[in-house]
């Protein structure tokens, strides 16, 4: 039996010398693993992480491992791992995907995965992407979050928290009391017209905490898993990014100065000036003639 299928990679892993086991994630069949066989070198550009191919699965029987034969549609391994939180990026996406049942369809899944990868340029963008994928696979695995009404009175506008336990949104009005325990939602992950077009840096950080700490309890603790350090670099790589954007530029800060980037030297007679002055005293009377320097007598003998 065969058929044919839009996939992407998510990762290899050597089989045998010549031969290597290859892990897609499929558009109508789900995650799927097959044998490419031949030299590893040569398959090797084409099946990076992240890389668009079009596989062709044939096996015996239904069971069987099955052999791939790929035809590249579109690397993207190069652009993205030209940059830090590119490649984090990639990495944990992979990595999640492969935390998918073994070929169980999930083409929404598969078309947001393909949707974040082509808009992985600007970080903010990418980490957006990112946390919008780990709440779709919750949902995918059955432990999705209710964002849509208050778990406390219904309502579904103006929701700004989240309960830890249960996952359920809250209102501004009934989590009032109880703000301090509640996670807060961030306002890109809220109902369609009730958030702002952008997103801030702490809205990025909320929407990270929010999934992680769900994705932690119901996907990755189960399994004996922890969250992988793609994500950490990750966020690493944001909190790099948003701390050169937070560095005030040059001309916004008074203390900023034009010779070397340097604060200029303070006038006062204990700090910089002066000690610049008293470097020079010495100098000049290092360098005065004998003549000019004060006589010193010694008491030589006879």
């Amino acid at each position: 039996m065969e058929w044919s299928d839009e996939a992407i990679v998510l990762g290899t892993r050597r089989h045998g010398e010549n031969s290597t086991i290859v892990e897609l994630l499929t558009l109508d069949h789900g995650r799927h693993l097959g044998l490419c066989r031949g030299s590893g070198l040569r398959i090797r550009p084409l099946v990076q992480p992240g890389n668009s191919v079009r596989a062709l699965w044939r096996a015996r029987l239904d069971e069987h491992l099955g052999t791939w034969a790929l035809e590249g549609v579109r690397a993207r391994a190069a652009e993205l791992l030209a940059s830090a939180h590119g490649t984090y990026g990639v990495t944990h996406l992979c990595a999640l995907a492969r935390l998918l049942p073994e070929r169980e369809p999930c083409p929404d899944l598969f078309l947001q995965l393909v949707a974040a990868l082509d808009d992985f340029a600007a970080i903010a963008t990418a980490a957006l992407h990112i946390v919008r994928f780990e709440l779709a696979l919750l949902s995918e695995l059955g432990f999705g979050l209710d964002l849509e009404s208050c778990a406390v009175t219904g309502e579904r506008r103006d929701l700004i928290y989240v309960s830890p336990k249960s996952g359920r949104a809250v209102s501004r009005q009934a989590g009032e009391p109880w703000r301090a325990l509640l996670l807060p939602l961030p306002p890109f992950l809220r109902l369609a017209g009730d958030h702002p077009a952008c997103c801030s840096d702490q809205d990025l950080r909320d929407g990270f905490q929010l999934t992680g700490r769900f994705l932690k309890r119901h996907v990755l603790e189960p399994r004996g898993l922890g969250h992988n350090e793609a994500r950490e670099g990750f966020l690493n790589a944001l909190s790099r990014h948003q701390g050169r954007q937070a560095r005030p530029l040059k001309g916004q800060d008074p203390s900023w100065s034009e010779e070397g980037s340097r604060p200029p030297v303070s006038n006062h007679p204990g700090k910089g000036q002066g000690a610049k002055h008293r470097m020079r005293a010495r100098a000049s009377q290092i360098a005065a003639p004998l003549s000019a320097r004060p006589a010193i007598f010694l008491d030589c003998p006879a």
